[in-house]
């Protein structure tokens, strides 16, 4: 069993580091203004002396009091984020994913064989990696006894917050009411159709994905709503599993890069914090390197790590450049613009967290077109594993970094593809049926005649 007393919250700046329990509803340190972390008493935890010892728990039976628990692919690894008894854990059989061996592709790119892994996050119950992070964030509002939940969302937020509150109940058996904040026509069809179909309330505003999420705050301090963002910590605590997953896939192994695509930064926050939970546990004896990839039109992360040196720098963070470069992004009228609309963020909540990870895996940035990333896309599917356009921007972000010779052809690879080819359908008939593109590969129409057929598989 797990002591749930180990958990609190503490604010990220250095210069206050408060101190808050569990039960403080934070989405912001209320002293300064900076990122709350959810953090452990270890000593208070009963964590396992090896990460092998997690195996056992993928042959738990299902009909054990925790089996329902073990078959989770997040609360298999409850010690890891103890935050409330196990009893008390909300799950939809979330994070029941494998990590694929891609040979082929390796070979397509130049990697050696057996070196090039595919996270694919799209196994997931509402088809992307979202789900991890509702199981913690649920948890928490349960606990809370909070009956609405609200997020902003480019998409896959919103599907998987409405699922969640379809499924999760109160203590006292009030059921959860979802509530997304969308912006015009700035989220993909299928994402859409999953938050109407399991019945969140959905509020579709004149603005992009930073209006929504300006909005969704403000609502959270009025009106009591829950926020399901990735600015709430619980979020980032379930998404820590993906990487608990990747190592699993690797028997234990830590690759040499992780490499992932870069929107609101929590997937980014929440696999460093997890790597530096790991090495300070001993559990891991060394980091992988993190490599995020921007979309050119939504490269916030880009331009401030690369072309404006901003740091981690241990906290001290010079919190009046982001400031300055997003107050030039709206004297500019400029906003986020790219076809892979869950990585479709001007302002990532989650960059001064970000900025840790990469300082604590001596990470990389860069950025992708969307021409590449469609690319990536493309690729992906015609070995047979399809992704939606954010995930694309993984493999483009490789290609990338093996052309330029920041990744060797031997280092051990892993790209986490975040969401199911299906939740932006779209776009990957758009691709194979418009234009001159790369891997296209277009219908070919015929005559309804045997002969006609005959005929064309002839060629």
């Amino acid at each position: 069993m797990t002591n749930t007393d180990a958990g609190y919250q503490q604010c990220l700046s250095p210069s206050c580091s408060a101190r808050f329990d569990l039960g403080t509803v934070l989405f912001a340190c209320p002293n300064c203004g900076s990122l709350v972390d959810v953090r452990y008493d270890w000593d208070k935890v009963a964590v396992p002396k090896a990460l092998r010892a997690f195996d056992d728990r993928r042959a738990t039976s299902p009909a054990t009091p925790l089996g329902r628990l073990d078959l989770s692919g997040v609360w298999r690894f409850r010690e890891l984020l103890p935050i409330t008894a196990p009893e008390a854990l909300v799950t939809l059989g979330e994070g029941r994913t494998m990590l694929q061996r891609a040979d082929a592709l390796a070979r397509q790119l130049g990697i050696n064989a057996g070196q090039l892994h595919l996270q694919y996050e799209g196994f997931n119950p509402s088809g992307s990696f979202k789900d991890n992070g509702m199981a913690a964030a649920f948890t928490m509002a349960r606990r809370l006894g909070k009956p609405r939940v609200a997020c902003a969302s480019t998409g896959n937020t919103s599907a998987s917050l409405a699922l969640f509150a379809r499924h999760t109940t109160l203590a006292n058996g009030t059921p959860m009411r979802g509530i997304v904040f969308v912006g015009g026509n700035k989220i993909a069809l299928g994402k859409l159709g999953q938050a109407l179909d399991f019945g969140a309330q959905t509020i579709q505003v004149h603005g992009d994905f930073d209006a929504c999420m300006s909005l969704v705050i403000q609502s959270s301090e009025r009106l009591g709503l829950y926020l399901m963002n990735s600015v709430n910590p619980f979020r980032l605590e379930g998404q820590k599993t993906i990487i608990y997953r990747v190592l699993e896939g690797l028997a234990w192994e830590v690759p040499d890069w992780i490499v992932v695509p870069g929107g609101n930064l929590g997937n980014t926050s929440a696999f460093g914090k997890a790597l530096m939970e790991l090495k300070q546990l001993g559990l891991i004896d060394r980091m992988p390197r993190l490599a995020i990839i921007n979309a050119t039109g939504a490269n916030a992360l880009h331009e401030l790590y690369n072309e404006h040196n901003l740091r981690f720098n241990n906290g001290d963070v010079e919190t009046k450049l982001i400031d300055g470069y997003f107050a030039k992004m709206t004297s500019d009228s400029r906003r986020a613009k790219t076809i892979a609309s869950a990585i479709e963020i001007g302002r990532p909540v989650n960059l001064i967290k970000a900025l840790r990870s990469l300082e604590a895996t001596n990470g990389v940035v860069r950025q992708v077109s969307d021409e590449e990333i469609l690319c990536g896309k493309a690729l992906v599917g015609s070995y047979g594993y399809g992704c939606e356009p954010a995930s694309g921007a993984s493999v483009a972000g490789l290609r990338l970094l093996l052309q330029d010779g920041t990744i060797a052809p031997s280092d051990r690879v892993v790209c986490i593809l975040t969401g199911h080819a299906l939740k932006d359908a779209n776009v990957t008939v758009d691709y194979h049926t418009h234009g001159n593109n790369e891997l296209a590969n277009p219908p070919v129409a015929t005559e309804a005649d045997i002969d006609a057929i005959a005929e064309l598989l002839s060629e």
